[in-house]
């Protein structure tokens, strides 16, 4: 964990809010990385210069935000780097197979559109070498790899179109996406050689720059899965 670079001490009013924010910083810039544990009550204490009813305080804003979780007998943990995670997670987990599918489909088919005319030789070289990868997982039982390597393609696909904002919307969606295709693996509903095809025709029309071609193969993608 990088050293925070927040050692200034907060007088101003308002110091719950303050604090918070600035507890934010520390996970949105990476300073408290995902993964990482958080510093302790009395580290905070110390190092923010406010009292430790502040500090607990701020600290539940980032439980409520989804950016920390506490872990009983171990601490607090970085979960996410972005307060969209928390809120999300909540507001899609109420929603049905199908209502996921279409907005997955929906994301998806704008994002192999985008990517498709504006991929960089880079983005193509990280495509191909997550589409492998992907391709590798499906020959494993493991379902929350197959998951995982599925999500990092099409997350891929999302970081070629350039926009800040739909990567950040994506990325804050994937916990979701990758319960629900857990799910679906374990109910058997695609077939791996129909869709392993289609995501390497995907990758490839993106390299193509033909935007019309890469959304009629995520249609493609998603078709079995919304019978």
């Amino acid at each position: 964990m990088e050293q925070s670079g927040t050692e200034e001490p907060v007088r101003r009013a308002g110091l719950v809010d303050q604090v918070a924010r600035r507890f934010t910083d520390e996970v949105t810039s990476g300073r408290w990385a995902v993964g990482d544990r958080i510093p302790t009550e009395p580290e905070l204490v110390a190092q923010f210069g406010v009292g430790r009813n502040t500090v607990r305080e701020a600290v539940q804003s980032l439980v409520h935000a989804g950016l920390v979780s506490r872990e009983q007998g171990r601490g607090t943990f970085v979960i996410s780097d972005s307060s969209l995670t928390g809120p999300l997670e909540r507001g899609l987990a109420g929603g049905s197979r199908r209502d996921y599918l279409e907005l997955r489909l929906a994301l998806d088919t704008t994002a192999a559109q985008l990517a498709a005319q504006r991929r960089t030789e880079a983005d193509v070289a990280a495509l191909r070498e997550l589409r492998d990868a992907r391709e590798a997982s499906r020959t494993g039982g493991d379902a929350a790899g197959k998951a995982d390597a599925d999500l990092a393609l099409h997350r891929a696909v999302v970081a070629a179109t350039h926009n800040p904002l739909y990567l950040e919307l994506y990325t804050s969606m994937t916990a979701v996406f990758a319960a629900h295709m857990r799910d679906e693996d374990a109910e058997g509903h695609a077939d791996e050689e129909l869709s392993r095809r289609h995501h390497h025709d995907l990758v490839e029309a993106i390299a193509a720059q033909d935007p019309v071609r890469a959304a009629d193969l995520v249609a493609a993608i998603f078709e079995p899965h919304m019978r």
